[in-house]
């Protein structure tokens, strides 16, 4: 074919917003200002808008955001270490090592096979004297809440934590703890990405904690500087989390258009829905859209690695999100041993990701799927 489409091209994705992206490098420059500041603080609010929510913190990338909101609940004595964490077994690895790192124990629970996200209906058989948390993934950007898991959360006063570095800008259908529907505000508190690669997404590493606890936020905000809550005064044993300024002054640039590109991956999905009709393929298409910000469109089948190749062939690029889940990696071979989570391994050898990027064309959409259909 006379023109390839790659997976993801990052400087396609940002060129709409190259300008005021370099003007805005620049006024963080010129500033004198390298290390928090009002960049980061009028970021944090107006993501704290975004989100409906009391407070967000501006941290280094969503690994740490996630590992400060274990560590803040531990200081605030809301958890202990050993205290157990039910957390999907098919997420990225980020989700369960922020568990690790903090001194708890996640304990994986299967998806569903339908939404690919934690299974609540199997939540109940998890729980035992030592849990206290839940934490929730919106997988592939679609929404993971239900009345199931908020019940179930009430029922044995768990908190709720949500790894929403992939839904920003997804929706529930039913309200979350405090009565917002936004991903990042269902639960107790929430961890977001601003990784280059994400629907929000920053210049190099970034990421936030959202919540309406003010007592975490302060928590979190002193362990993400040192364990200072003020100059040479460390009430924690803290770490060098901090958002870097630069990074808020790209987010800045791009938040406001957020919704607009969310809009054009669901039409994209719709696109891909109508075109795509092999019967060996299974689309996951999300109802309702606002439900999912399609930060990746996943189809499964068989014969993936087979397809992938098909399409890579014919200068289409792919990706698998996540090939090896996280209780097969080294890191956690032993700690898992002899537990089996046959649906999650079943989705990690049958998952593919297509493009899915908002800059794609219609023409570019007609040939993905065009490709497929020839397979």
């Amino acid at each position: 074919m006379d023109k390839t489409i790659p997976f993801l091209d990052l400087k396609r994705l940002n060129a709409p917003y190259a300008e005021k992206i370099a003007e805005a490098v620049t006024r963080v420059s010129l500033s004198g200002r390298y290390i928090g500041g009002e960049e980061v603080e009028a970021f944090e609010n107006e993501l704290a808008g975004y989100l409906q929510v009391r407070h967000t913190v501006g941290v280094s990338n969503g690994l740490d955001a996630l590992r400060l909101i274990m560590l803040g609940y531990i200081e605030s004595g809301r958890l202990k270490p050993g205290d157990e964490v039910i957390v999907p077994a098919n997420t990225y690895i980020a989700s369960i090592l922020a568990i690790s790192h903090a001194g708890l124990k996640p304990v994986l629970a299967e998806p569903s096979s339908d939404t690919l996200n934690l299974n609540t209906s199997l939540i109940e058989r998890h729980i035992t004297e030592n849990t206290r948390a839940i934490m929730i993934v919106h997988l592939y950007g679609r929404s993971c809440w239900d009345s199931i898991l908020m019940e179930t959360a009430r029922r044995h006063n768990l908190l709720i934590i949500e790894d929403n570095a992939q839904g920003i800008g997804s929706t529930s259908a039913i309200p979350g703890l405090s009565g917002g529907n936004k991903t990042g505000s269902l639960g107790n508190a929430a961890a977001l990405s601003f990784y280059p690669t994400k629907n929000l997404g920053a210049q190099g590493d970034a990421g936030a904690v959202a919540t309406d606890d003010t007592d975490l936020a302060n928590a979190i905000r002193a362990l993400a500087n040192y364990g200072s809550d003020r100059r040479y005064h460390n009430i924690y044993q803290g770490f060098n989390c901090r958002m870097d300024p630069i990074q808020a002054a790209v987010l800045r640039v791009k938040l406001p258009y957020l919704d607009r590109d969310n809009r054009r991956r669901r039409e994209i999905a719709s696109a891909y829905a109508g075109l795509i009709t092999s019967p060996s393929i299974r689309l996951h298409i999300v109802t309702p859209p606002e439900s999912t910000n399609y930060h990746q469109f996943i189809i499964e089948t068989a014969q993936r690695d087979i397809l992938r190749s098909h399409l890579a062939d014919r200068g289409i690029g792919t990706d698998i999100h996540y090939a090896v889940p996280p209780h097969r990696q080294p890191c956690y071979a032993r700690q898992f041993a002899g537990q089996n989570f046959p649906i999650t391994d079943r989705i990690a050898g049958r998952v593919l990701s297509l493009p899915i990027a908002p800059y794609l064309t219609d023409s570019e959409i007609e040939t993905i799927a065009t490709a497929i259909r020839n397979f």
